[in-house]
């Protein structure tokens, strides 16, 4: 059948015009049958009424778009980092490098973040609930330091460095008395009063009692992990490695924590619970009461194997008060279900008379420990 040339010219037009041109040259074009099809030159399009139109559609996008993300969930721990003035490194953490700063007008410590986003995650959202006096408290934390300055690692620099992009960053208040670690190895030489060293185990198992009981467990108790304020309070630290207990023992296995501190079935690799810190609060315990370091003489290696296999526990001093020195043995006995939970040992602890050197020194004498032979600076 022949076609009619305006049809055919028609036709044409219509092929060769995909949907954004015919939006672009204004046309309606129907079916080939309609005879109301309606055609609009292309220079008599408003063009600048069109810019107008999409500027105006294209800012409520953004809008919403804008609304959208800032009705998304805050985690209740989150900072806001153009609060934080991070000053000069004080410490090495599990965490990473820790940091003294300033967070909305208060003295803090500010720690990068070494651990994988997800379990940083999971790790912050356990310590924000804490809330105890021989606990470290949580400040805020924050998923992404990207605009967070920090000093460069050249003290003699001016210039400040960025955190990497990614870098998770936690902040907790500022301790001025430094780890116990340090406060013991000032002390190596003249020990500390009986009165001390038991005043401190109090606050550590305190502490550590109060964690057990929201089944937490911390997993790495050792004395550079306790931190002490200007009165001498000291306060658990550090949950770089902290979790919550499993309810099944078999879930918790691999090797986690400082060697030294690591309870045999920690170095052992079998399954462990609470108390594997148990274990790790009795060297503590030793360690505060002699100011010295645990196998100091050892390899790592030896202490591994003789830990687990022969039994091997830090030496007491013949001086060392009876009802100090067995609560040592409680707690670093190598059967896990013969350990004291912790809130048991906070009640041994309490009772112990600390008169007079827990009767163990002479009266004419302070009631330090004297029986050391003194070693190293």
């Amino acid at each position: 059948m022949a076609t009619n040339k305006g049809e055919g010219a028609k036709a044409v037009a219509k092929t060769e015009t995909n949907p954004i041109e015919e939006k672009a040259l204004g046309c309606s074009i129907g079916n080939l049958s309609d005879k109301k099809d309606v055609f609009t030159r292309a220079d008599k399009i408003d063009f600048k009424s069109w810019d107008l139109q999409l500027d105006k559609h294209l800012s409520k996008a953004w809008s919403r778009d804008k609304d959208v993300s800032l009705v998304t969930k805050k985690e209740e721990w989150e900072i806001d980092l153009a609060k934080l003035d991070i000053r000069h490194v004080i410490a090495h953490g599990t965490y990473g490098i820790v940091y003294r700063g300033v967070y909305d007008n208060q003295d803090v410590a500010a720690a990068e973040a070494a651990a994988l986003r997800a379990s940083f995650r999971q790790e912050v959202a356990v310590w924000h609930k804490l809330d105890h006096p021989n606990v470290t408290k949580f400040i805020g934390a924050s998923m992404g330091t990207s605009n967070l300055k920090i000093p460069s690692k050249d003290s003699t620099s001016e210039s400040n460095n960025s955190l990497p992009s990614r870098a998770c960053c936690v902040v907790v208040e500022y301790l001025p008395g430094g780890t116990l670690k340090n406060f013991l190895i000032r002390n190596r030489r003249k020990k500390l009063a009986f009165k001390v060293v038991v005043q401190l185990a109090l606050d550590l198992s305190r502490g550590l009692s109060y964690l057990h009981s929201k089944k937490i467990v911390h997993r790495d108790v050792k004395t550079e992990n306790m931190l002490l304020d200007a009165r001498r309070n000291l306060k658990i630290a550090d949950f770089g490695v902290a979790r919550v207990e499993a309810q099944n023992p078999k879930d918790m296995t691999g090797e986690t924590g400082t060697l030294g501190y690591m309870a045999p079935e920690v170095l052992d690799g079998k399954p462990y619970n609470r108390r594997c810190d148990v274990y790790s609060f009795g060297i503590c315990l030793w360690e505060i009461y002699c100011c010295d370091m645990p196998y100091a003489d050892l390899t790592f290696a030896e202490v591994s194997s003789a830990v687990v296999r022969q039994n091997l526990r830090p030496e007491i001093p013949r001086c060392c008060p009876g009802s100090l020195a067995s609560i040592m043995r409680k707690c670093w006995d190598a059967h896990p279900d013969r350990r004291p939970d912790m809130d048991e040992v906070v009640r041994l602890l309490e009772a112990v008379d600390t008169s007079k050197g827990g009767g163990m020194i002479p009266d004419d004498q302070s009631p330090g420990c004297f029986c050391f032979t003194r070693r190293g600076p």
